[in-house]
C-alpha cells in the first residue's frame, strides 16, 4: 500500500515538472540563447576558441548542448527540453539533499512545494542557458558534501561534480569555497580531504583560464561583457530577495513590473516570521544543519556582493546566484515545517499556498507578451529566397538575431550599420568575437542602388533615423513590413534609388 507522504511528494513532482514544461516554446530564443546554439554550429576546435573569446562562462554547457543538438536536433522544442532535463534532474540532488538533513515529512514537502512554484527557477529552467545546468551540479555537490560531512562518504564522487561545477559557470566556486567553509568552521578534522578536493577543481581549470588569458590579451574585453551591470545596492538585493520567493512569476524585460507585490511579499513575511518563530524557540537539535545551510546561502551572496563592488565590474545577478536558491528553500522549509505552534505553522501555510494559487490563476490569464527581438524571425519571411539581398541593421541585438533567423537560406547578408546619429544601443549585447558573418559599415559606405534595412522604433516617422539619413542620400522607401511587440516596433523596409 502507497503511503500518503509519497503520494504527495510525487504529486509535488508532478507539479514541479508540469510547470517547466508549461509555455515552454512561447518565447523565441534571445541573444546569448542563439549565441550558445552559434556555438555548437562550430567544429568542436572551433567552438572552445569561440566561447573561450567570451570570457564570461566556461565550456562545458556549450559541450553538452552541442552533442543534444547533433543527437535531436535544432528545433525549438527539443532546445528548451535541454535546459528542462537538467532541471529536472535537479529534483533527486534536492530530495536527497532533504533526507541527509533529516527533515520531517511535511518540511520536505514544503520545500519541494517552494522549489516547485518558484517563478525564476521556472524561467531559467527553460532558458537555453548554464542556469538549469549550475542549479543542478550546485545540487549533486551540496548532498554529496552534507553526505560527506555526516557520514564520511563520496568525497571522490564530489570531487567529479565539482570539477563538472566550475566549469559550468564561476559561480560553481563560491559553493565549493563554502564547502570548505563549513568544514574549517563544523567539522576541522576532514579539511584535509575538501583541500585536497578543492585542489583538483583548481588544477582542472587551468587549460581553461590559459586559454581565456590568450584571448585576453588578443583584444577581448570583460568590461564589454558584464560593464553595464549595475553594483548591487538596496534595490538590487531587495530583487533578489523577491526572486527567492516570489511563485510564479519573473521579470523578463524592463517592460514588465520587477516584481508582483502581493505575490511576493506576504511569502518574504511568512520566511521572516517562519526563522523567527523558529529562532525563538531554541531547537538545538538541529542547529548544525541551520549553520550548514547558511553558509552555503551566505558566502555567495556575500563573495558576489564584495566583488561587485571592489573589482572593477560588477557580477551581481539573481541568475548568478541560483546556487543559493535551493539551500534557502529548505532552510525556509525547515523553520515552517518544524515550529511547534500548529496555528502558527499551518496559518503561514495556507497564505503561502493562497498566494501561490493566485499568481498561479495569475500567469495563466495573463496574456503572453512577445518581446521586440522575436519580431526578426517574423519578418525574416518577407526577405526573397533565391535572389541575393543584403540588409543593412542598425544594432548589434537586431543584426544578431536577424542573421541567426537567414543564416541557413545562404542568399541574404546582414550588414551592421555603426554610428548612426540618434540611435542608442544596448550595451549588454555585442555581436559575438571571433565572428565575422555580419560584416561593419557606416551610413556613408552605403552605396547600393537597391537593398533592404531593418530597425525598431516606437513607431514609423521619417524624422526618426535611419529613416533620415537614407532619405537625406536620395534613398526611396517602401515594401515596410512591420512586427510589433514588446511596446515597440520592427520594420523592415526595401529603399532603392
Amino acid at each position: 500500500m502507497v503511503k500518503r507522504p509519497a503520494i504527495l511528494i510525487a504529486v509535488l513532482c508532478f507539479a514541479y515538472v508540469a510547470a517547466r514544461l508549461w509555455r515552454l516554446t512561447d518565447a523565441c530564443l534571445w541573444f546569448d540563447e542563439i549565441f550558445g546554439v552559434h556555438s555548437s554550429e562550430h567544429s568542436w576546435s572551433g567552438m572552445w576558441w569561440f566561447v573561450v573569446q567570451d570570457l564570461i562562462h566556461p565550456p562545458l554547457f556549450y559541450a553538452l548542448l552541442k552533442v543534444w543538438i547533433g543527437v535531436v536536433g535544432d528545433g525549438l522544442l527539443w532546445l528548451r527540453l535541454f535546459p528542462v532535463l537538467f532541471s529536472v534532474l535537479a529534483l533527486v540532488p534536492f530530495l536527497y539533499l532533504c533526507r541527509e538533513l533529516s527533515l520531517k515529512t511535511n518540511a520536505t514537502a514544503i520545500a519541494l512545494g517552494l522549489f516547485a512554484v518558484n517563478g525564476a527557477l521556472i524561467k531559467y529552467a527553460q532558458e537555453v542557458r548554464m542556469y538549469s545546468l549550475l542549479l543542478c551540479l550546485s545540487l549533486f555537490s551540496i548532498w554529496l558534501f552534507t553526505r560527506f560531512f555526516y557520514r564520511g562518504k563520496n568525497i571522490w564522487i564530489l570531487a567529479v561534480v565539482n570539477v563538472l561545477l566550475v566549469h559550468t559557470h564561476y559561480f560553481g566556486w563560491f559553493v565549493v569555497l563554502s564547502e570548505v567553509l563549513a568544514i574549517a568552521i563544523l567539522q576541522r578534522i576532514k579539511i584535509r580531504h575538501v583541500l585536497i578536493m578543492s585542489g583538483i577543481a583548481a588544477l582542472s581549470v587551468v587549460p581553461w583560464l590559459i586559454s581565456v588569458l590568450r584571448a585576453a590579451t588578443a583584444g577581448s574585453d570583460v568590461g564589454q561583457n558584464i560593464g553595464w551591470i549595475g553594483r548591487p545596492g538596496f534595490p538590487e538585493i531587495l530583487d533578489l530577495i523577491f526572486d527567492l520567493f516570489e511563485p510564479f512569476y519573473f521579470q523578463d524585460s524592463s517592460v514588465g513590473p520587477r516584481t508582483i507585490l502581493w505575490a511576493s511579499v506576504p511569502v518574504v513575511m511568512a520566511f521572516i516570521v517562519a526563522k523567527a518563530a523558529y529562532l525563538a524557540e531554541k531547537n538545538d537539535e538541529g542547529r548544525e544543519r541551520i549553520v550548514l545551510l547558511s553558509i552555503f546561502i551566505g558566502l555567495p551572496v556575500a563573495a558576489a556582493f564584495l566583488i561587485s563592488w571592489l573589482s572593477p565590474y560588477s557580477v551581481w545577478g539573481s541568475r548568478h546566484l541560483i546556487v543559493i536558491f535551493a539551500p534557502i528553500t529548505i532552510l525556509f522549509a525547515i523553520c515552517l515545517g518544524e515550529i511547534r505552534s500548529t496555528a502558527l505553522r499551518n496559518g503561514l501555510l495556507a497564505v503561502i499556498v493562497l498566494v501561490s494559487i493566485a499568481a498561479f490563476v495569475r500567469s495563466v490569464v495573463t496574456p503572453y507578451q512577445e518581446q521586440i527581438w522575436c519580431a526578426w524571425e517574423k519578418l525574416a519571411t518577407h526577405l526573397p529566397d533565391l535572389e541575393p539581398a543584403s540588409v543593412y541593421v542598425f544594432e548589434d541585438l537586431n543584426a544578431y538575431h536577424l542573421w541567426f533567423a537567414t543564416r541557413k537560406q545562404g542568399n541574404v547578408t546582414v550588414v551592421k550599420v555603426d554610428g548612426v546619429p540618434g540611435i542608442v544601443e544596448d550595451k549588454a549585447y555585442f555581436l559575438p568575437r571571433g565572428f565575422d558573418a555580419v560584416s561593419r559599415s557606416g551610413l556613408e559606405s552605403i552605396a547600393s542602388d537597391r537593398f533592404w534595412f531593418a530597425f525598431r522604433d516606437s513607431r514609423w516617422d521619417e524624422r526618426h533615423p535611419p529613416i533620415n539619413g537614407l532619405s537625406a542620400r536620395g534613398y526611396r522607401i517602401f515594401r515596410v513590413a512591420t512586427v510589433e511587440a514588446g511596446g515597440l516596433n520592427a520594420f523592415l523596409a526595401e529603399a532603392n534609388r
